[in-house]
């Protein structure tokens, strides 16, 4: 019988757990066997008597829990004493963020342990229902007009009072991803007046069924986009027009939130120092992309700090903050990658396939990755 491990996430900030109780009576349905380490799901509100009715284990002893498990899932990618633990050939299934890793990929390989990185997921429609970084850019998105409209010192709607009208706060947002077009939503709902810029033009259409104007640069005619679905990084003359573009919608903006990422490079940056300083007082900036370096020159990962009176925010882990869906989200995603890797309860990969090749980064002591082995080629 293949196990099943889930062990407790031990990084900074993190509240989530990879499976919740609902997928482990799935999996236990199919024949696994799963093992949950004591208190796994804490953080996140799922209990683990919840997780002995539907079926699991729970397990005291860390350390047991990385050396019996057949497949290993999680959220961040465990530390190396962790991942020494794990027997030879078994699966590592978490967010691995391979080109930024590359100690891990090799120790991954050295011990010849098959991992797969949630966040190497191809966006495919065949893919969707396993797509993690899009639910949890979703939740970051979401969480993102709250925080704004929190550090803001004003309302968001339009409000009319005895005492007058009060103006409803404008908000841009830039990159109109996932986490950009939930961040639409949410402000829209909130009442706010939203504008939102991205590099895409085909993103244009998705932004204004928001009810949201699409900011343009004008005779952006160069390729912007990746194979992916992701944009690419600019010329620096575009990206210079991009920025006055950008700069001349904050002056006006209460609210900046930024989402824009390119995978496997550091953030775009798309708010100057001068811009900030441009913004009015008590103006708010979110910054999505902390974690990678931050789109505006000014953030500080982690930290909310005041400039010329301008709050700049740039929150940590921000899907964690929603521990309890981000982890129902998560689990779902898993449980599709799962069924679509299981054979009659056994792990079988097929590198014919484009999931399974794309999302596997090692192999029985091999780099199966595409954009592994390209980026390789490319230094």
């Amino acid at each position: 019988m293949v196990i099943v491990g889930v062990p407790k996430e031990t990084a900074e900030l993190e509240k989530r757990v990879a499976l919740i109780p609902e997928t482990v009576a799935k999996l236990v349905d199919k024949g696994l066997e799963v093992q949950i380490e004591k208190d796994a799901g804490l953080a996140s509100n799922y209990l683990d008597e919840s997780y002995r009715e539907a079926g699991a284990s729970i397990v005291d002893d860390r350390s047991k829990l990385f050396s019996s498990s057949d497949i290993l899932i999680s959220i961040q990618t465990p530390e190396h004493d962790d991942l020494g633990k794990l027997k030879e050939g078994s699966i590592l299934v978490c967010f691995l963020w391979a080109l930024q890793n590359e100690d891990t990929v090799a120790f991954l390989k050295e011990h010849k342990i098959t991992a797969l990185g949630m966040d190497a997921i191809p966006r495919i429609s065949r893919a969707q229902n396993m797509d993690a970084l899009s639910s949890m850019s979703s939740i970051a998105g979401y969480k993102a007009a709250l925080i704004g409209a929190n550090e803001l010192d004003r309302y968001l709607p339009m409000m009319m009072t005895a005492a007058g009208t009060v103006a409803p706060a404008k908000v841009l947002v830039l990159g109109a991803g996932v986490a950009g077009l939930q961040s639409i939503a949410t402000a829209k709902r909130l009442g706010a007046v939203v504008e939102a810029f991205d590099i895409r033009p085909a993103v244009k259409e998705q932004v204004e069924s928001l009810g949201a104007k699409f900011v343009e640069v004008p005779d952006l005619d160069e390729d912007t986009e990746t194979k992916g679905g992701y944009a690419k990084e600019l010329s620096e003359d575009k990206q210079e027009r991009q920025r006055q573009v950008i700069h001349d919608h904050a002056k006006k903006s209460d609210i900046i939130i930024t989402t824009a990422l390119i995978p496997g490079k550091p953030a775009p940056k798309l708010v100057t120092e001068q811009m900030v300083h441009d913004m009015h007082p008590g103006s708010v900036v979110v910054d999505l992309a902390a974690e990678q370096g931050g789109n505006c020159e000014l953030t500080k990962a982690g930290e909310t700090i005041e400039v010329n009176e301008v709050k700049v925010a740039g929150p940590l882990n921000i899907a964690s903050s929603l521990a309890y869906h981000a982890s129902q989200l998560y689990s779902k995603n898993m449980m599709a990658l799962l069924d679509h890797l299981l054979e009659e309860g056994k792990p079988h990969f097929d590198f014919e396939d484009e999931i399974t090749l794309n999302t596997t980064i090692t192999h029985q002591g091999e780099i199966i990755s595409p954009m592994l082995k390209e980026n390789s080629k490319s230094e």
